[in-house]
Protein backbone atom coordinates (compact mmCIF):
# COMPACT_ATOMS: atom_id res chain seq x y z
CA UNK A 1 0.00 0.00 0.00
CA UNK A 2 1.32 3.41 -0.98
CA UNK A 3 1.28 5.94 1.81
CA UNK A 4 0.64 9.60 1.09
CA UNK A 5 3.31 12.04 2.27
CA UNK A 6 2.25 14.77 4.66
CA UNK A 7 2.07 18.38 3.54
CA UNK A 8 5.08 19.33 5.64
CA UNK A 9 7.20 16.57 4.09
CA UNK A 10 6.21 17.69 0.59
CA UNK A 11 7.01 21.33 1.46
CA UNK A 12 10.42 20.36 2.88
CA UNK A 13 11.25 18.45 -0.29
CA UNK A 14 10.24 21.42 -2.47
CA UNK A 15 12.31 23.73 -0.29
CA UNK A 16 15.42 21.56 -0.68
CA UNK A 17 14.96 21.53 -4.48
CA UNK A 18 14.77 25.33 -4.46
CA UNK A 19 17.78 25.67 -2.15
CA UNK A 20 19.91 23.58 -4.51
CA UNK A 21 19.15 26.01 -7.35
CA UNK A 22 20.25 29.23 -5.66
CA UNK A 23 21.97 30.63 -2.60
CA UNK A 24 22.51 34.04 -1.10
CA UNK A 25 25.76 35.87 -1.75
CA UNK A 26 27.24 38.97 -0.17
CA UNK A 27 26.01 41.03 -3.15
CA UNK A 28 22.57 39.37 -3.32
CA UNK A 29 21.62 37.73 -0.02
CA UNK A 30 18.65 35.37 0.27
CA UNK A 31 15.30 36.55 1.66
CA UNK A 32 13.98 33.39 3.34
CA UNK A 33 10.35 33.20 4.45
CA UNK A 34 8.76 30.75 6.88
CA UNK A 35 5.07 30.60 7.65
CA UNK A 36 3.65 28.74 10.65
CA UNK A 37 0.01 28.50 11.67
CA UNK A 38 0.28 31.51 13.99
CA UNK A 39 3.25 33.61 12.85
CA UNK A 40 5.50 34.52 9.93
CA UNK A 41 9.27 34.89 9.88
CA UNK A 42 11.54 36.57 7.32
CA UNK A 43 15.35 36.55 7.29
CA UNK A 44 17.94 37.95 4.93
CA UNK A 45 20.79 35.44 4.83
CA UNK A 46 24.30 35.45 3.35
CA UNK A 47 25.19 31.84 2.37
CA UNK A 48 28.84 32.35 1.41
CA UNK A 49 31.70 30.22 2.78
CA UNK A 50 29.45 27.26 3.59
CA UNK A 51 27.94 28.90 6.65
CA UNK A 52 24.71 30.86 6.63
CA UNK A 53 24.85 34.22 8.36
CA UNK A 54 21.64 36.08 9.14
CA UNK A 55 22.05 39.73 8.25
CA UNK A 56 18.51 40.96 9.00
CA UNK A 57 15.52 39.25 10.62
CA UNK A 58 11.91 40.14 11.36
CA UNK A 59 8.90 38.20 12.57
CA UNK A 60 5.38 38.76 13.77
CA UNK A 61 6.56 37.72 17.24
CA UNK A 62 8.57 40.93 17.72
CA UNK A 63 6.92 43.39 20.09
CA UNK A 64 7.06 46.39 17.74
CA UNK A 65 5.56 44.38 14.86
CA UNK A 66 2.96 42.64 17.03
CA UNK A 67 1.80 45.98 18.46
CA UNK A 68 0.84 47.20 14.96
CA UNK A 69 -1.16 44.08 14.06
CA UNK A 70 -4.58 42.81 15.06
CA UNK A 71 -3.73 39.24 14.03
CA UNK A 72 -0.32 37.77 13.28
CA UNK A 73 -1.35 35.08 10.80
CA UNK A 74 -3.22 36.86 8.00
CA UNK A 75 -2.36 38.53 4.70
CA UNK A 76 -2.25 42.01 6.26
CA UNK A 77 0.33 40.81 8.81
CA UNK A 78 2.42 39.31 6.00
CA UNK A 79 2.32 42.58 4.06
CA UNK A 80 3.38 44.55 7.13
CA UNK A 81 6.22 42.09 7.77
CA UNK A 82 7.41 42.56 4.18
CA UNK A 83 7.53 46.31 4.73
CA UNK A 84 9.44 45.89 8.03
CA UNK A 85 12.05 43.50 6.59
CA UNK A 86 12.62 45.84 3.61
CA UNK A 87 13.13 48.85 5.90
CA UNK A 88 15.61 46.91 8.07
CA UNK A 89 17.45 45.75 4.94
CA UNK A 90 17.73 49.31 3.61
CA UNK A 91 19.20 50.42 6.96
CA UNK A 92 21.94 47.78 6.47
CA UNK A 93 22.48 48.86 2.85
CA UNK A 94 20.85 45.81 1.24
CA UNK A 95 18.72 46.49 -1.84
CA UNK A 96 19.04 43.35 -4.02
CA UNK A 97 17.99 39.94 -2.71
CA UNK A 98 17.05 36.47 -3.95
CA UNK A 99 13.56 35.44 -2.81
CA UNK A 100 13.31 32.03 -1.12
CA UNK A 101 9.65 31.14 -0.63
CA UNK A 102 10.60 28.17 1.54
CA UNK A 103 8.70 25.58 -0.48
CA UNK A 104 5.41 27.40 0.09
CA UNK A 105 3.14 28.19 -2.87
CA UNK A 106 3.54 31.76 -4.13
CA UNK A 107 0.08 33.04 -3.24
CA UNK A 108 -1.70 34.58 -0.29
CA UNK A 109 0.62 35.46 2.60
CA UNK A 110 3.87 34.68 0.76
CA UNK A 111 2.85 36.83 -2.22
CA UNK A 112 1.69 39.67 0.07
CA UNK A 113 5.05 39.67 1.90
CA UNK A 114 6.98 39.68 -1.39
CA UNK A 115 4.89 42.47 -2.92
CA UNK A 116 5.19 44.65 0.19
CA UNK A 117 8.96 44.12 0.30
CA UNK A 118 9.21 45.14 -3.38
CA UNK A 119 7.10 48.25 -2.79
CA UNK A 120 9.31 49.20 0.17
CA UNK A 121 12.43 49.09 -1.99
CA UNK A 122 13.85 45.55 -2.22
CA UNK A 123 14.70 44.28 -5.72
CA UNK A 124 14.09 40.63 -6.64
Amino acid sequence: MVSKKSRSEVRRKKHMKLRNRFSGTAERPRLAVFRSNNHMYAQIIDDTDGSSKTLVAASTLQKDVKAELEKTNNVAAAAYLGKVIAEKAKEKGITDVVFDRGGFIYQGKIKALADAAREAGLNF
